[in-house]
């Protein structure tokens, strides 16, 4: 088959005429758009206004990041609740309604309020992404998944590179009001789009459960101990997160001390890595209906975990460039295979949930390491800490050998 044919393939299958892949992929196109847009901006904002203060910078990331700890479980627990698609039109109008909200306070004088927009749209986030996944469960059949999840994947990944270029030329052109009024927009066209595309009813009734909420987050954590498969991917994605985390924050230094290059230089090696996830989401799109979720996980995890070596080895740009380019091919391959396998192994009813136990346990372990990362720099070099990621990364994949050589659709696997 040719190249063309392959990246034609969702149209092919008929996954594009169905109606939920429609909707989920073009409200996340809006929602991707008004996220950049105002994530840039803000950085941005709060550089020139507090002078590049590095706690106020930092408060930035804690607005994005910090309610994927104290809501994560919470949000999919109720997204188990709830009606996935009145969940998300209500948390992408709500998102909508807090960023013209702060827009008002901008102009009032209060620039502080930034920090709310972030916090309180990445607070609704918790709530509607597990609902996407839900959706996906319900009404994309099931040797359909993969290849929506790749396609999902994709955006994210055509995002990850365009995405920074959007919000600077918006806050340059547009300043901090004209950001934040697109990322007002945006957020109401993905709430349009869910509200016209979605279907009505779901093909199975998603009961509003009067039970406690502290009841069903306990039976969650059952459930997923219960669940060989499940139990695995937690340990995984443990072991992932502790990996990516040791050396998040070390690219600067690799491109100073290992290449001898300015700091500057650094944009060029998260340009590569950027068009590395475009290849990678695509090249992960024609793979979707041949390679079972699990076995993309181990070869996405593998190539990253030599990538990841490599970038620590290497004294060369061209070297480290290409070890970036196959980091970033191999994102999106580990994202569509954690996915997929979470939607394939767990029932309708305990997807939000098991969602929210993962992710974050993955963010959790990324977070401790990028907090020792620094300290552990003075003590270890370079090179031994990209290699201490990449074997973490190998442990990773040991979790998921036990279920390597399962049929890409079938039962559970059971513990």
């Amino acid at each position: 088959m040719d190249a063309g044919g392959f990246f034609m393939h969702p149209f092919r299958s008929g996954l594009l005429a169905n109606r939920v892949v429609q909707a989920i992929i073009l409200s996340e196109v809006f929602l991707q758009i008004g996220i950049w847009v105002r994530n840039f901006a803000v950085l941005l904002y709060v550089v020139e206004m507090t002078g590049e203060d590095p706690f106020a910078v930092s408060m930035v990331s804690v607005a994005e990041y910090g309610p994927i700890f104290l809501f994560s479980f919470i949000g999919g627990t109720f997204a188990d609740r709830w009606r996935p698609k009145k969940t998300m039109i209500w948390c992408e109008l709500l998102s909508a309604l807090s960023v013209f909200a702060v827009l008002f306070t901008l102009m009032t004088g209060s620039w502080q309020t930034v920090f709310f927009s972030m916090l309180f749209s990445a607070i609704l986030s918790q709530f509607s992404q597990p609902s996407g996944l839900k959706l996906f469960k319900l009404h994309v059949p099931t040797e359909q998944v993969q290849e929506g999840m790749s396609l999902y994947q994709t955006v994210f990944s055509v995002f990850m590179v365009f995405g920074p270029i959007l919000g600077t030329l918006a806050y340059q052109r547009l300043s901090i009001y004209g950001a934040i009024a697109i990322t007002g927009v945006a957020f109401l066209l993905s709430a349009a789009a869910l509200l016209v595309l979605l279907p009505e009813k779901d093909p199975v009734q998603v009961k509003e459960t009067q039970t406690s909420v502290l009841r069903e987050m306990k039976e969650g954590i059952q459930y997923l101990l219960s669940k060989q498969v499940l139990t695995l991917m937690g340990a995984c994605f443990l072991a992932a997160g502790l990996a990516m985390g040791l050396i998040q924050p070390l690219g600067v230094f690799l491109v100073t001390e290992r290449l001898g290059l300015a700091k500057e230089s650094l944009q060029w090696l998260l340009t590569v890595y950027g068009i590395g996830m475009m290849l990678g989401g695509g090249l992960s799109l024609t793979m979707a209906r041949r390679v079972a979720p699990q076995k993309l996980l181990v070869v996405g995890m593998f190539a990253n975990a030599v990538g990841i070596v490599a970038t620590g080895l290497s004294t060369s740009l061209g070297l480290t460039l290409a070890a970036q380019l196959l980091s970033g091919m191999s994102l999106p391959s580990i994202s569509i295979g954690i996915n997929t396998m979470i939607m394939q192994n767990t029932e309708s009813q305990f997807v939000g949930r098991v969602n929210g136990i993962l992710n974050p346990l993955f963010t959790g372990a990324m977070v401790v390491t990028m907090g020792m990362s620094g300290v552990l720099k003075n003590y270890f070099s370079l090179v031994t800490l990209y290699q201490a990621s990449g074997i973490l990364m190998f442990i990773g994949i040991l979790f998921i050998l036990p279920v390597y050589r399962r049929p890409a659709i079938g039962e559970e696997v059971e513990a």
